[in-house]
């Protein structure tokens, strides 16, 4: 047994292993050595070199303990600042959108005020009435110049009235509902007007071409006084549009040996394709005059004329009794 003992105590571990002071012991020593260096370093200032120089082998430590910290900041401000600026842009383009859309917007209205002043100033110079109207629509029949206007029975349109724009003729009323009406554009092969050319007074008719935006001049012979850019205006003759306002300007002269009349090709002044406010108007009427002033005008002009003069029956059995003087 005391050899099994001896033996054993033989195997027990190392020194190195050895427990040494307690727990409890290190940290009484340990706390008093703290206090001990916390209290120099406040009075005596001694520690201060030291602990300068514990700091600055100490900083890339610190570093590297605050990396992974600092680089979720890193990302996570990454990715909110990308979020914040996508976020940011998208406001950005709806916002420039909507600012295009009004821009172009208050371009369209800049030019229909301008369009109206100048409607206002044609409907001035116009000595018939007319109705302000907007073009709604295009008609449906797509072989046909035809425009819808807002303006109808209700506001006094009548069939036949004149359909003029800020720079010129138009078209024409041709068929009218309660609210709306239709308009024959010039350029449409069916409408005729009758015009004249404004440099030397020249009357013809022009008739819409149909196909495109054009009129045409047919049936002047070869030799007419007709120069390309002259400019047409109506003359008035019809009843239907007042004289003056322009119609359309000469664009192409052709002339042809085997035919006696020039191909002449106009095209339209007026916006018959861009404007949308229009003037309609009215067919003026004829002057009735009162029952008292036409029976005045009667008497004057009957009492104008000459007399007839008076004619004296002479008896043939008697033929000397007219001249011979009374018997005394």
């Amino acid at each position: 047994m005391h050899g099994f003992n001896h033996k054993f105590e033989q195997q027990q571990a190392p020194a190195f292993f050895a427990r040494g002071p307690s727990p409890f012991a290190r940290l009484v020593f340990f706390s008093a050595l703290s206090l001990a260096l916390m209290a120099t370093d406040s009075r005596l200032q001694y520690l201060i070199v030291l602990r300068q120089n514990l700091v600055a082998i100490l900083h890339p430590l610190q570093l590297v303990a605050n990396l992974p910290s600092q680089v979720y900041r890193d990302i996570n401000t990454y990715f909110s600042t990308h979020h914040y600026l996508l976020a940011e842009n998208k406001r950005l383009q709806l916002k420039t959108l909507e600012q295009s859309i009004l821009l172009q917007g208050l371009n369209t209205l800049t030019l229909e005020n301008e369009n109206l002043r100048e409607l206002l100033k044609a409907n001035k110079s116009l000595t018939q009435n007319s109705i302000l109207g907007e073009i709604m629509y295009v008609g449906r029949d797509p072989f046909t110049r035809k425009v819808i206007v807002n303006r109808g029975e209700n506001h006094q349109v009548q069939i036949g009235e004149a359909v003029v724009d800020a720079t010129g003729v138009i078209g024409q009323v041709t068929r009218i509902y309660p609210l709306s009406s239709e308009v024959t554009l010039i350029t449409d092969k069916s409408l005729a007007i009758p015009i004249q050319i404004e440099r030397n007074g020249l009357r013809a008719i022009a008739f819409g071409h149909g196909r495109d935006n054009t009129l045409d001049l047919p049936y002047l012979p070869t030799n007419v006084d007709i120069k390309q850019g002259d400019k047409l205006v109506t003359s008035g003759i019809d009843g239907i549009y007042p004289a003056g306002l322009a119609v359309a300007t000469v664009s192409h002269i052709e002339i042809t040996p085997d035919s006696p009349f020039a191909r002449i090709i106009c095209v339209p002044t007026g916006g018959v394709e861009h404007h949308r406010q229009v003037l309609l108007v009215s067919i003026p009427k004829p002057e009735i005059l009162p029952k008292e002033v036409l029976s005045d005008l009667t008497s004057k002009k009957t009492s104008a004329l000459p007399a007839a003069p008076e004619k004296v029956i002479s008896d043939p059995a008697a033929p000397n009794k007219v001249n011979q003087p009374h018997a005394q």
